[in-house]
């Protein structure tokens, strides 16, 4: 089966400026960035993104560089993640007068919905999407584990196109291909289980170190759409320390970190974030110096047809 979206699609930071406004500027260049170097979508306005903090104004007007950025390259997808339905809803209207070619949608948030309200939130933000969704499963950071007979319920709806899979367990590919086949397109959310996800059946890397390094992420996966598997460990091993920054507390800080050390991006978060410090800002610091200083040479893989 072909699906809508699949390879990888890098979950992007957004920038701001000393003052807490949206730097047009910067988004675009790292969007540019990442387009440049082969990626298959970008998501903007996710956790990784700041989307907590983000008005609905300002997630329009993130979109609106993106899609601008993108010029019709590759898919733009809106982050959905609101406390009531009905602002996911107002969303996804808006969303799709902006430019995006879908939406990534997380359940509700604040409050743990039961199974039936789940299915019924996931049901209503597709009833008012006149656009593909891929549904967000992330019980460790959410408290909502979307199972795999859930997604067999939520099938009949053919906005529901992609799962990002956090839940943290490799071995949720396999049940989900064993309860809904090639139903959707299968992506992994979690960066240090993407090689072994992608290895199970996924089908794609929604990413997040990919915003400072987004040749290696998507020379990863390519190698590993090619079946040259030992040149993919072998990159993937050197970039596992980096992508363990993606699983804490401080990811948003961590990879605005990398981004500027690399040239993509600043450190500025918006409160109440504060910037990485101290020992913990040293330890993240050297252990990207460390990266860089080790770089491998990549290969050129062409694009998986």
């Amino acid at each position: 089966m072909t699906h809508l979206w699949e390879g990888v699609l890098p979950a992007v930071t957004t920038k701001f400026n000393a003052d807490y406004s949206i730097d047009r500027a910067g988004t675009k260049k790292n969007i540019e960035a990442q387009i440049d170097a082969g990626v298959d979508g970008i998501i903007v306005c996710g956790s990784l993104g700041e989307a907590s903090t983000l008005s609905l104004d300002e997630k329009l007007t993130v979109l609106d560089v993106a899609v601008d950025a993108a010029a019709g390259r590759v898919p733009v997808l809106l982050t959905v993640a609101e406390n009531s339905t009905l602002d996911g809803c107002r969303q996804v209207t808006e969303g799709a007068r902006h430019g995006a070619a879908g939406y990534m949608v997380l359940p509700g948030l604040r409050y743990l919905s039961d199974r039936r309200e789940t299915l019924n939130h996931f049901r209503t933000v597709a009833e008012a999407s006149p656009l593909p969704i891929m549904v967000y499963n992330n019980p460790l950071a959410y408290g909502v584990d979307v199972t795999p007979d859930m997604f067999a319920e939520l099938a009949s709806e053919p906005k529901f196109v992609a799962i990002k899979e956090s839940c943290g367990d490799v071995r949720r590919i396999t049940d989900l291909i064993n309860v809904v086949g090639d139903r959707y397109s299968l992506l992994c959310g979690v960066d240090n289980l993407a090689m072994e996800a992608i290895l199970m059946g996924g089908h794609g890397w929604v990413a997040g170190l990919v915003c400072a390094f987004p040749r290696e992420t998507v020379v990863i996966y390519r190698l590993l759409k090619a079946g040259r598997l030992e040149e993919a460990r072998a990159i993937y091993r050197w970039f596992a320390p980096l992508l363990k920054l993606d699983v804490s507390a401080k990811l948003v800080q961590n990879i605005k970190l990398a981004e500027a050390m690399v040239g993509l991006g600043t450190e500025h978060v918006r409160l109440p974030r504060l910037p990485l410090a101290g020992e913990e800002r040293a330890s993240v610091e050297a252990l990207i110096r460390h990266a860089l200083e080790t770089r491998p040479t990549l290969p050129d893989v062409p694009a998986p047809r």
